[in-house]
């Protein structure tokens, strides 16, 4: 139940950001900071982001949340939304660094008896692997 009441909460916050215009305000800030760079750093930043949140919080609310900020991301810059989307999607449910994440990490973290260090050692360079990967090979497969 507790999942359940988290994901209707964030929709609440997703939607009230979208609505408020807080997430038009979150993006304009990114995109005046990396306008320069070019879509395809943005889109990078955005995975980064989705999949260090995501190690704090659940993966869903992670999505939910920052799923209005990268639509009006892409938005400004004028470009398709879906890499972004998936990025965040991505990013997301990239939770390897801690055991606090993910459901299933909180679980074999318990029973198989590992320690919190276990996690960082292992999940760290699998993120920094996926980043790379995913910032490749997301606008090959949707276009930005």
């Amino acid at each position: 139940w507790n999942i359940l009441f988290l994901i209707y909460g964030m929709l609440g916050i997703g939607l009230a950001m979208e609505k408020s215009g807080g997430a038009e305000l979150l993006a304009g800030w990114v995109v005046d900071a990396m306008r320069q760079y070019g879509p395809v750093p943005i889109l990078a930043a955005t995975y980064l982001l989705a999949s260090l949140l995501t190690e704090m919080v659940t993966n869903n609310a992670v999505a939910i949340l920052l799923t209005p900020v990268v639509i009006s991301i892409a938005a400004s810059l004028e470009v398709d939304p879906r890499p972004f989307i998936v990025a965040v999607m991505f990013g997301a449910s990239a939770s390897f660094i801690t055991p606090i994440g993910y459901q299933t990490n909180t679980y074999v973290y318990g029973a198989g008896g590992y320690r919190f260090i276990d996690f960082t050692r292992v999940g760290a360079p699998l993120n920094l692997i996926l980043w790379v990967i995913a910032t490749l090979l997301i606008p090959v497969f949707w276009p930005l």
